[in-house]
């Protein structure tokens, strides 16, 4: 709560309680999320707040595997001039 006041800093709770700071951090959003989300006329249940979660990770995953496959496809390509 420290951190949500400005009392403290991510690093500071990081060293505090030998935590990763991106641990923190999306705790942080997290809650930041959940406090938004009662804030609402009709407030989400926190199984569709996590069910928006994964389908946005698994658009990010979707997107890095096209990429990925692009970038294989042109590594195989370069190889192939060189030779």
């Amino acid at each position: 709560m420290d951190v949500f006041q400005g009392k403290t800093t991510v690093s500071e709770v990081a060293r505090k309680y030998d935590l990763a700071p991106g641990a923190i951090e999306e705790w942080m959003e997290d809650a930041r999320r959940g406090m938004e989300n009662q804030l609402r006329a009709r407030p989400k249940d926190i199984a569709a707040m996590y069910e928006e979660k994964i389908k946005d990770m698994k658009a990010v995953i979707g997107e890095l595997t096209l990429e990925n496959i692009a970038l294989k496809k042109y590594d195989a390509s370069v190889g192939k001039e060189k030779k």
